[in-house]
């Protein structure tokens, strides 16, 4: 733990699973940050990789958790909230780094009124690191169910720069007063992996907290290292976790007209892809995320 009396102290959690190698890259970036008043907590998710061990002897001021299961990105940031110890708690992805100076902007953001909940800063990608991932959120369309980030794949510029308030926070990089997470409790667990950042941002709005964009805040972003970027199982939870967050935050003509998108539109849609491009797992995938949904223990 890095400690200063003058600012609060800020948790930051990250989960790891069979990406040692990503996760010490992670670590050492964090480890240049400038800020000074800061614990980091690592949750290993049950890995079958080894090196685990290795880790907690490169960086002995990190607090290790070994979760003896895979409970996904909700389960282990969870894991990593009941130990922490933070004002504010900051949710990195393991596939980030970090400028020196970005975690003092969300502080700020965050102190500057309590009624902010949730920041995320300018997330770019890695690999492109003048292109922007994300610089904010539009709000999740109640017809199609889909939201949208703003300044996605556009090259950074001064338009990106101040810290507005946005509909939606980024998953890969995301600070929360420790208020929010008394008033509305963690993440869902329920949802295991994508879309439980968005369910909780709908959480953090209904109960009158605002989220904020923090641009002067940058995080690079090696975008889905842990799962791959066209997986099996990224198609599984995406399509089933869409139907679980309009199951879950949706109600009357928004439920029904959402429902009869997905199915009229991105339904046949996805099957058609799928079939043109010969992608059979992915279409299996797809298909069974759909499924889970029919089984009534899934709806308790």
């Amino acid at each position: 733990m890095h400690i200063s009396r003058q600012l609060p102290l800020v948790s930051i959690i990250t989960v790891n699973y069979n990406k040692i190698s990503v996760t010490r890259e992670f670590l050492q970036s964090i480890q240049r940050i400038t800020y000074p008043h800061y614990e980091v907590i690592v949750v290993d998710n049950a890995s079958i990789e080894a090196g685990f061990d290795e880790l907690k002897n490169e960086f002995p001021a990190v607090i290790f958790i070994k979760n003896p299961f895979n409970t996904g990105f909700a389960g282990g940031n969870n894991v990593g909230v009941k130990v922490a110890k933070g004002a504010f708690l900051l949710f990195l992805n393991n596939d980030t780094e970090v400028e020196t100076s970005f975690l003092k902007p969300l502080v700020d953001c965050l102190l500057s009124d309590e009624r902010i909940g949730m920041a995320s800063p300018k997330i770019k990608y890695f690999d492109s690191p003048d292109i922007i991932q994300y610089a904010g959120g539009v709000a999740i369309n109640r017809v199609t169910g889909r939201g949208r980030f703003i300044g996605n794949k556009e090259k950074d510029s001064s338009a990106f720069i101040e810290n507005t308030p946005t509909e939606l926070i980024h998953g890969a990089a995301m600070m929360v007063s420790r208020k929010l997470l008394d008033t509305i409790g963690p993440m869902d667990e329920q949802y295991f992996l994508y879309y439980e950042e968005l369910d909780w941002c709908e959480r953090a709005k209904k109960a009158g907290f605002s989220l904020y964009f923090v641009g002067q805040s940058v995080v690079y972003h090696k975008e889905s290292t842990s799962v791959g970027k066209n997986s099996a199982l990224r198609t599984y939870y995406l399509t089933r976790n869409r139907l679980l967050f309009i199951r879950k935050n949706f109600r009357g003509f928004s439920f029904w007209s959402s429902i009869t998108f997905f199915f009229l539109v991105a339904f046949p849609k996805n099957i058609f892809f799928c079939l043109f491009t010969g992608k059979i797992k992915l279409l299996v995938a797809f298909i069974k995320g759909v499924f889970w949904h029919l089984y009534p223990k899934n709806w308790s």
